[in-house]
């Protein structure tokens, strides 16, 4: 296990590349509701975005742990990663589970950033975290290609995005033995589904995150849409799910050096009753607890990139470095907002914004809930609850 922050190039670059886009931009896109569309160039242009791709289809080849490295700076800069971080994990099933020809097709185009894939079409308005009782079904046509019908909900950044990793049952939940089986994944090409069976609408939501509600209505897909094999795509969806547990996990840990270095400068530099407020221990007290549990939370998350880089099996480190990182970012939130009393709900200072945000992974992902029941089964042996 690593002594110090891994990656410390990659961590320097990407503060340099922050620096240019202070807590003011974040606030104008907040106010308008807009898309980041200069950062993720930016971050594009640098080859950041491409980490986890290997070098043949134009990326870098690095570990999880290196992209963890980008995204926890991002955050901990006071920037937001949930723009464009789908792009590191989603093309993972492409990856792993795509055919020669489809990765040699989009691979590429994804690392240099001709075509976006960040749109991850999962979560359905009926079913919620019950994934195997979706209802979106892809039948197959007579003459090749599938029909798809269905609904997704939260399916964020869906309208800055070219390709769309859709979850649909190809066999109905009946007629299989394990409720995960008869669901297979398809790469959606959004640009030639939109307006001919696939609608999109952005969902009015507390931080901006760019998310949507998916109506498909017979939408017909080439048969190359299928990644890997018919009935199969529960288990590749999870493999992008782990990574995506563990890569919002390191942006939980920047959220939380964030709010523990703004809380420490204001405590230092606010003086009330003749001196500042960083003397007081009920000032000093939540700032010092949240930041031990950071860095707790900060060891199971290296942890668990470190498992899934050595192609361990790291279901249950992933969704418990999830959890314990959104919980410690939480409670720094909430001490920084207690620091900086009034001001904190000034938007000038970007505490409230990143209050806001760091909020959602109490919920998303995967629900605080969802994690305890998964270890509760999978890890203690306990019946299963749900």
């Amino acid at each position: 296990m690593p002594l110090g922050p891994q990656w410390p190039d990659i961590r320097d670059g990407v503060e340099r590349l922050c620096a240019d886009f202070p807590n003011e931009y974040w606030r104008k896109l907040d106010h308008e509701d807009a898309y980041p569309t200069e950062f993720v160039q930016t971050l594009t242009r640098s080859g950041f975005l491409g980490a986890l791709i290997p070098e043949e289809y134009g990326g870098s080849g690095l570990p999880i742990t290196a992209a963890g490295a980008v995204l926890e700076t991002i955050h901990a800069q006071g920037c937001n990663a949930a723009a464009c971080h789908a792009q590191m994990y989603t093309m993972g099933t492409v990856l792993r589970h795509g055919s020669a020809e489809q990765k040699a097709r989009y691979l590429p185009k994804i690392a240099s950033g001709e075509l976006r894939l960040q749109a991850f079409g999962v979560t359905e308005p009926t079913t919620g975290s019950d994934t195997t009782q979706l209802k979106t079904r892809a039948e197959p046509l007579p003459g090749g290609g599938y029909r798809v019908n269905g609904q997704k909900v939260w399916t964020s950044r869906a309208f800055e995005s070219d390709l769309m990793l859709l979850l649909a049952r190809t066999t109905p939940a009946a007629e299989v033995r394990k409720r995960s089986d008869g669901m297979s994944v398809f790469l959606i090409d959004m640009r030639e589904a939109l307006g001919h069976g696939l609608e999109l609408r952005k969902i009015d939501a507390m931080i901006n995150h760019n998310t949507c509600e998916v109506f498909i209505d017979n939408l017909e897909i080439p048969a190359d849409s299928l990644i890997g094999e018919e009935g199969k795509g529960f288990r590749y969806i999870v493999d992008s799910m782990n990574a995506e547990r563990i890569l919002i996990a390191y942006e939980c840990i920047g959220d939380g050096k964030y709010f523990t270095r703004k809380s420490v400068e204001y405590a230092n530099e606010r003086v009330v009753f003749g001196r500042p407020i960083g003397v007081n221990q009920g000032v000093q007290f939540p700032v010092a607890r949240a930041h031990a549990d950071l860095m707790a939370a900060e060891l199971m998350v290296n942890k668990a990139a470190a498992m899934y880089d050595a192609g361990l099996k790291a279901g249950a480190e992933a969704n418990m470095a999830k959890m314990l990182a959104a919980d410690a970012s939480w409670q720094a939130a909430e001490a920084c907002m207690q620091v900086h009393g009034g001001f904190a709900f000034a938007r000038e200072y970007g505490i409230e914004r990143k209050w806001r945000e760091t909020r959602l992974y109490q919920t998303a992902p995967i629900s605080k809930n969802m994690i305890l029941a998964y270890v509760g089964q999978h890890v203690l042996g306990l019946p299963r609850s749900y």
